[in-house]
């Protein structure tokens, strides 16, 4: 899809559906969503949706941001103690390792 052809109403409703979509368990919009309008929102010149597409911007970019760091965090917390879950980490592991750790 290409930017320069829409309508400044137009993109502000798809920054408003992508910022609104990453609540829906899809938290890849609101990286997607701080990427693609990144430069309309901070770069462009003066518009009037400008400062409300900044602030779904801004917002998209802090809860990428978050839902990355949690993730991350899980994960490192999951490795360095899942041998002392016992079958608790076991159940929720996709592949369980064998052997003794």
């Amino acid at each position: 899809m290409n930017l320069e052809k829409m309508q400044n109403a137009e993109k502000l409703k798809l920054c408003r559906r992508y910022y609104f979509g990453g609540f829906l368990a899809l938290p890849f919009l609101w990286a997607v969503n701080a990427v693609w309008f990144v430069r309309e929102a901070f770069f462009k010149p003066h518009f009037e949706e400008q400062a409300e597409m900044r602030k779904y911007v801004i917002r998209s970019t802090i809860g990428a941001v978050v839902w990355v760091a949690g993730i991350i965090a899980w994960n490192v917390i999951f490795q360095l103690n899942r041998a002392s879950w016992g079958e608790v980490a076991d159940r929720i592991s996709y592949v369980i390792p064998t052997g003794i750790p």
